[in-house]
């Protein structure tokens, strides 16, 4: 008995709807489900700035717990907080350069004005001057020349760089009772103490934030080299970024969150808000009054 056996359809030049009749057309069932982008529904992705909320330990001079603080600070989305907070690093090294590093070419040279020998039945190789680059005591090719490096970076993007930072460091951060009438005469051995009973390792970097510093705090915790004290004022993301333990008072904890978190922007769009509807009323009265001029007496 003969078996027939069938083999796939391939697909071909004959193969196309044109050769089949119209009962063989219905039955064909599309080989690939097409959809342009223009009615797939697009994705929605999360890039707002959100707000990170943390629950920091208070710890009082002596090591104990007293209470529990909260650190609400906002942070760019995972999509763009690394390029944040590598813009914001690099504008801050960058800006530190002084730029005055400075060579001098073979024009500037002293020296090097006479032909140090003839020019033929030497066997030498022809020389014009000794302060060409080849030779020592010469000028430079495409030496530095003083330049500026300093580049921009916009206040609301920095901002965001440093409010990322610290949201990141919130897990190894903690906050500490106001230290700064603790210390009646400048010793580093008594500050270094009191590290380790905040759990810090002085060996490990960190760094301090506070509002205030007393003159006994600078004298003794300047000879630890692993620490930054550092005020609002002098706040910068590398040495966020740099540090291993971050510890802060319970004034500098709410100085972050006003001055980084989510509040601090809507204040601050108002304000311009009321200055730019005071300058329209100021400009209408201005253009009223130039219209209907005062009488003369």
């Amino acid at each position: 008995m003969a078996t027939s056996v069938t083999t796939p359809p391939s697909l071909s030049f004959f193969s196309s709807s044109v050769f089949f009749t119209s009962s063989q057309r219905q039955n064909l069932k599309p080989l690939v489900a097409f959809k342009p982008n223009s009615l797939k529904t697009p994705t929605a992705r999360p890039l707002a700035i959100s707000s990170e909320l943390t629950t920091l330990p208070i710890l009082s001079f002596t090591g104990e717990k007293i209470g529990e603080t909260y650190l609400d600070v906002k942070a760019a989305p995972p999509e763009t907080a690394r390029a944040v907070v590598h813009r914001g690093i690099i504008t801050d090294l960058q800006n530190k350069r002084r730029g005055t590093a400075s060579t001098l070419t073979r024009a500037e040279v002293r020296g090097g004005g006479r032909k140090p020998y003839p020019q033929k039945k030497t066997g030498r190789a022809r020389q014009g001057s000794t302060r060409t680059p080849l030779r020592p005591g010469g000028g430079v090719v495409f030496g530095p020349k003083p330049r500026d490096w300093s580049i921009k970076i916009n206040k609301k993007e920095k901002r965001l760089a440093i409010s990322t930072a610290v949201a990141s460091a919130a897990v190894n951060t903690i906050v500490v009772e106001d230290f700064g009438d603790k210390f009646e005469k400048p010793k580093t051995k008594d500050f270094i103490e009191a590290l380790k009973r905040w759990g810090i390792d002085p060996k490990q970097k960190s760094m301090f934030l506070v509002m205030e510093l007393s003159e006994n705090v600078v004298l003794s915790s300047r000879n630890i080299g692993t620490l930054k004290m550092l005020t609002p004022r002098t706040l910068n993301l590398f040495d966020i970024l740099n540090a291993d333990k971050l510890v802060l008072t319970q004034d500098a904890v709410d100085y972050l969150n006003g001055r980084y978190g989510v509040d601090f922007e809507a204040e601050d769009e108002e304000g311009d808000e009321e200055e730019a509807g005071g300058g329209e009323v100021e400009l209408v009265e201005e253009v009223a009054a130039d219209e209907n001029p005062a009488p003369a007496e």
